[in-house]
């Protein structure tokens, strides 16, 4: 039960800094685009 509570709490955390990296759903759209531009280019080399 403790590991349990032990993992939520690192999912929170890893959850509010992702959200704190891009302030808004736009940010987040713009960040996901972003990295499937770059695996689209890394694959075409």
């Amino acid at each position: 039960m403790k590991q349990i509570k032990i993992y939520m709490a690192v999912l929170a955390c890893c959850f509010l800094g992702l959200l704190s990296a891009c302030n808004t759903v736009e940010g987040a759209g713009e960040d996901l685009q972003a990295g499937g531009h770059a695996i689209s280019k890394a694959a075409r080399v």
